[in-house]
């Protein structure tokens, strides 16, 4: 029989959900097969058509550096500022990992000096530290966020002039929302080649009443971290399997107009776009990007209240011409 939590129902057992997900071409990891997935499946062509048809470049200004963050407004803050009722406060971020794993190529640097004194290193890009991407790590043929165009020999000397993450230095703070398909599924995270579709996303609106509006930032939770530590780690990203957001949910992105993208993973392997949802997200929406979080307390906490919005809080470190920062983001109920 259902179980009841947080005043909803969770899907019935794997033993009696199998057969159901099997019918839709769906496996009991919440992956699909590849023939329900051929008719989904975002062609060169058309995802070229998107970068003119749904880029945000110019809407802000030319001189425009934060893209999507403009979104958030001072009623947005407001608004989201209200959400808080009890002043919980939950981190969003996986503990600093000093160990090397398939998926931790860069591990964190930390060394004892003193008795009162470290050293703390990283680089933060890639698939194992939380870290939000600024407008300056990603580009297309040379060009960034809003068509900057920068030299590169003046970047490697100097950083970017601009579209760093220094832009980001008085915070962010709007109204966060919650999308847990493994919960959604009935499961305790999805299998590493799983894409996550706009049916999906709504389908959690619509089970939660929650609806993601502009302005927002947009979390999505796959599991990632329940896996790795059930299973070990994993090549992950764009040389192994990752679930996450399939290429199909771009003009969605653009639709609902999201400020901020949160995951534990972004973007999944298997799609024959690898990486478009975060590509295209940070370079033609202007959506800063926070990957890698652990969603896994936030879930938690999230369906104990029956409450999938919080207000986000992050403050990355002001480093001018960085192209982002480690980052430690904070959800408050």
């Amino acid at each position: 029989m259902n179980r009841p939590v947080a005043g909803w129902l969770l899907p019935p057992p794997m033993l009696v959900l199998a057969p159901m997900l099997a019918a839709c071409g769906q496996a009991p990891d919440g992956s699909r097969s590849p023939d329900s997935d051929a008719d989904r499946e975002v062609s060169l062509a058309q995802y070229e058509e998107w970068k003119e048809e749904l880029s945000n470049w110019g809407r802000w200004g030319e001189d425009d550096e934060i893209g999507a963050l403009n979104l958030i407004t001072p009623e947005k803050r407001l608004e989201a500022v209200a959400l808080v009722r009890e002043g919980l406060t939950l981190s969003l971020a996986v503990d600093a990992n000093t160990v090397p794993a398939v998926d931790n190529a860069d591990p964190y640097e930390f060394e004892m000096l003193g008795i009162g004194a470290d050293r703390i290193s990283v680089a933060y890009h890639g698939m194992a530290h939380t870290h939000i991407d600024a407008m300056a790590h990603w580009e297309d043929d040379g060009t960034f966020y809003n068509g900057y165009t920068p030299d590169p020999d003046a970047v490697l000397e100097r950083g970017h002039e601009r579209n760093s993450v220094h832009n980001l230095k008085d915070g962010i703070l709007t109204r966060g929302v919650l999308i847990d398909i493994p919960r959604l599924k009935g499961l305790p995270y999805l299998g590493p080649t799983t894409p996550v579709y706009t049916e999906d996303i709504e389908a959690w609106e619509e089970r939660t009443g929650v609806r993601v509006s502009a302005g927002d930032a947009l979390f999505i939770r796959t599991g990632v971290w329940a896996r790795r530590e059930a299973e070990g780690p994993w090549l992950r990203g764009r040389r192994g399997e990752s679930p996450g957001l399939h290429p199909s949910v771009i003009p969605w992105l653009r639709e609902r107009d999201i400020a901020i993208l949160g995951t534990d993973r972004s973007y999944v392997a298997p799609s024959n776009i690898p990486g478009a949802a975060h590509d295209f997200a940070l370079l033609y929406l202007g959506v800063h990007m926070l990957d890698n979080c652990d969603l896994g307390a936030l879930a938690e906490a999230a369906a104990e209240r029956g409450r999938w919005e919080f207000l986000l809080m992050a403050a990355p470190l002001p480093i001018p011409g960085a192209t982002g920062s480690p980052l430690n983001p904070i959800a408050v109920f």
